[in-house]
């Protein structure tokens, strides 16, 4: 499938009105690439893994829409046949419409064809194998090189997935977990994802994984991961539902199983995931929570506390947090 491209340079303070104007036209779903920086809120809800340095932010714009190209060359703009020279004319003509009562910039206009390979490949380019301590981990479209073979390896295709490991939350996890994993270890990874904090914990010698997401696309993220990594189907196994409201969901995950529980989640998600959670830890069980933007650490804290767990760390990376608790023995 082929689409036409309009990519409109413009000014970070015109972006909102611009695409108000041309969805009004008729063009919908604008991709905006600026250098404005992500705010902490941001952050938080977006858990970004691969972003290329953008530079300092220079107030430029560029707003680009895409309409597909049917095999005659027309353009089908919400189900409206038309042409290039038509779509450049309503874009023109917001434009001009914009320029009335405040700057655009340049105001200028490129077109370029582009395929569906291109927007799921091309952002490839930004992600390439790296280590976390002794783990490499290297993306399906990478060779291991010949020096690298005896190392530990985690194969991993994020285009399929929900996480590739260089986000800082993912990286904190897989620091508490590797200092807390033995041969006995059941471990519990609540949002799971892409399955790559319990098949890193199969890795460095857990012996089972059960991950929870809301997600069915988990399913097939998992699937692929493991295949990939050489786990053994029974040694990581998936439930999808919600562990915080499905009482089914909770029974299927079982009470005092789990030597450990990982969820790189949300401050917000983890404040009433955590008295779910503590049943499910055996005592002695510990509890390692990430996603936590600097600030919220607290709110994570507390919830803990009032769980009956008790803190042992509180780890910073960058502006996350995660914070490691443990259930009490028992007597």
């Amino acid at each position: 499938m082929k689409w036409m491209k309009f990519r409109i340079k413009t000014v970070v303070e015109a972006e909102d009105i611009i695409i108000s104007e041309l969805y009004d036209r008729g063009l919908e779903g604008a991709q905006i690439e600026d250098k404005v920086p992500l705010t902490p809120l941001e952050k938080e809800q977006m858990f970004v893994d691969i972003l290329p340095e953008s530079g300092e932010d220079d107030g430029t714009a560029f707003l680009s829409f895409f309409v597909e190209e049917k095999e005659d060359g027309r353009l089908d703009l919400l189900g409206d046949e038309t042409d290039r020279e038509s779509i450049l004319a309503r874009i023109e003509e917001a434009l001009a419409d914009v320029r009335l009562f405040m700057e655009i910039g340049e105001g200028t206009v490129t077109v370029s064809e582009t395929e569906d390979i291109d927007w799921i490949n091309n952002w490839k380019q930004y992600f390439h194998q790296f280590y976390i301590d002794d783990l490499l981990v290297i993306p399906s479209w990478e060779e291991v090189k010949e020096a690298d073979r005896d190392k530990k390896i985690l194969h991993i295709d994020p285009g399929t997935a929900f996480g590739t490991g260089m986000h800082e939350t993912t990286r904190l996890c897989i620091g508490q977990i590797k200092k807390f994993v033995t041969p006995q270890t059941e471990l519990l990874d609540v949002g799971t994802g892409s399955g790559i904090l319990s098949i890193i914990a199969l890795m460095y010698g857990a012996r089972h994984a059960v991950g929870t997401d809301l997600d069915p696309c988990a399913v097939e993220a998992v699937a692929q991961n493991k295949e990939a990594n050489g786990i053994p189907a029974g040694d990581f196994e998936l439930l999808i539902g919600n562990i915080i409201t499905e009482k089914e969901v909770q029974d299927k995950v079982g009470y005092e199983c789990y030597d450990i529980v990982a969820a790189n989640i949300l401050a917000d998600v983890l404040v009433p995931l955590t008295p779910v959670i503590a049943p499910c830890l055996k005592p002695g069980g510990i509890y390692i929570t990430s996603g936590i933007i600097e600030g919220k650490e607290e709110l994570v804290v507390r919830a803990c506390e009032k769980a009956g767990l008790t803190v042992l760390a509180v780890d910073a990376l960058g502006e996350w947090r995660s914070v490691t608790a443990q259930k009490k023995e028992t007597r």
